[in-house]
């Protein structure tokens, strides 16, 4: 499974709070990548620029891969207690950064913005 699966459920996590519809199908993902399965911790952390915009971070592997990027990804955007939650506008700027803890130690990806500065 590529890097770019993981951080596109992560984006999409996000629009589906800003377009108010459910748009990841789950089970479909789960089928395609077994691995999305796998009990996983996970961290989001969003950037607007070089800044910290949201970060939200799992300490146990409770949930599925996939059921914690979703959680952590909409937590980043909208639960940050040091952040307003995130307007569209905003995304469409922010770099994901995803961080996966896993028994064979901790990955990292990133995302560039949908619209460059």
């Amino acid at each position: 499974m590529s890097q770019s699966v993981l951080l596109t459920i992560a984006r999409a996590s996000i629009e589906e709070v800003l377009q108010g519809q459910n748009t990841i199908n789950r089970q479909e993902l789960l089928e395609q990548y077994p691995l999305l399965s796998e009990p996983m911790a996970t961290q989001i952390t969003l950037f607007l620029g070089n800044k910290v915009r949201g970060d939200a971070k799992t300490l146990n592997a409770n949930k599925s891969l996939l059921e914690d990027i979703i959680y952590n990804a909409k937590a980043a955007a909208f639960l940050d207690e040091n952040f307003d939650p995130i307007v569209t506008s905003e995304y469409l700027h922010t770099t994901i950064k995803l961080t996966i803890f896993s028994s064979d130690g901790e990955l990292s990806h990133q995302s560039e913005p949908i619209l460059k500065d």
